[in-house]
């Protein structure tokens, strides 16, 4: 595990971000909390990522609950400095809820993002947040997955400097240390960091996208912008979510999974069984385990500042963090290239 600089700041996160979307659906706060201290305390992962709207699926019952945990536990820690608390606030959607059921759709206007920031400040019961992040474009374009472009109408649209002066108003106040992005495309990137720079406004420092051996768009195009402005990718499901940890190779779904509980998030994944399956059984021929593979490839990209791994048992966890721990070889990364050139992005994102 490295420390990796978060875009231009002066912040060093671990190259594992602790990923918390299942607490409050698929963990209870003591699991929740027995996660963090384990991976705080006994691993030194600094970096903790979180959302409003977690856990997923989102729903009304159950909206911010993973944060108030986070908070417990960091009232009862103290300490809160020597750690990097990541969140976001959701972009357009319908889930109203989050904002007290006052907006017809969520969006990222200065009221929405006023009181999405005050809510997660108390949700977590800290003063600060130290990377705020638009969990997605305000843009109504998709934003998980999709295989071809259409336009939308800009008018329709918070504008981008508006969202940024925004954000500045908290990061003057010190809510806010640093912003970020999270799903946004190669043009969002750069306009934000055009709109930014010619304003003298704060600058995104990095994109939180989906990533793995069978999911690599972010390397078109939006790699190259975090290589070169800064704007490190922070990685989440790089097991595709458990795929590529073998445990569905056989057909089976095991009780208690993600593929068990939420049928519905499986659906792309079914279609791409070819690339998973093969993913694994790579793994094994190179003497490793699939989960092994996936993560440390996800860790070796230059352009990734962290890997953002989730767990919902303490098994699940050790064996993410440990993974990390293997040298990446030549033969590995022949490997991961042939599966890229075979498969492509069989996910669509």
């Amino acid at each position: 595990m490295d420390m990796r600089k978060l875009g231009t700041t002066d912040i060093d996160v671990t190259s594992i971000c602790l990923g918390t979307m299942t607490w409050g659906q698929q963990n209870t706060e003591a699991q929740a909390h027995e996660q963090l201290s384990y991976a705080v305390d006994e691993r030194a992962i600094n970096f903790i990522d979180t959302a409003e709207m977690y856990p997923v699926p989102t729903k009304r019952e159950t909206q911010g609950r993973t944060e108030d945990y986070i908070g417990t536990w960091l009232k009862a820690r103290g300490k809160r400095d020597d750690l990097i608390i990541a969140t976001k606030v959701a972009g357009r959607s319908g889930m109203v809820w989050t904002r007290d059921d006052k907006v017809s759709q969520t969006r990222h206007t200065a009221e929405q993002i006023n009181m999405a920031v005050e809510n997660s400040l108390k949700r977590l019961q800290t003063d600060y947040i130290d990377l705020y992040q638009l969990h997605w474009p305000d843009r109504d374009i998709p934003s998980f997955g999709f295989h071809s472009y259409k336009d939308y109408d800009e008018d329709e649209m918070v504008p981008l400097l508006e969202i940024l002066q925004s954000l500045q108003r908290h990061v003057d106040k010190g809510n806010i240390r640093h912003i970020g992005l999270s799903n946004e495309s190669a043009w969002g990137t750069m306009k934000f960091l055009q709109i930014a720079e010619a304003n003298g406004l704060p600058r995104m420092q990095s994109n939180q996208c989906v990533y793995s051996l069978i999911a690599r768009r972010f390397d078109y195009d939006r790699a190259e912008i975090a290589m070169r402005e800064k704007v490190g990718l922070l990685a989440y499901s790089p097991l595709g979510m458990g795929v590529l940890t073998g445990k569905y190779d056989g057909g089976d779904v095991p009780e208690g999974s993600r593929g068990a509980l939420f049928k519905g998030f499986m659906e792309n994944y079914k279609k791409s069984s070819d690339s998973w399956m093969d993913a694994n059984k790579t793994a094994q021929a190179l003497g490793l385990t699939p989960t092994q593979f996936a993560l440390k490839f996800v860790e070796s990209r230059e352009f990734v500042t962290a890997n953002i791994i989730g767990a919902t048992s303490m098994a699940q966890l050790r064996e993410n963090i440990d993974a990390h721990s293997i040298v990446w070889t030549d033969a590995m990364e022949a490997e991961a290239t042939r599966l890229h050139e075979t498969y492509r992005c069989p996910l669509g994102r």
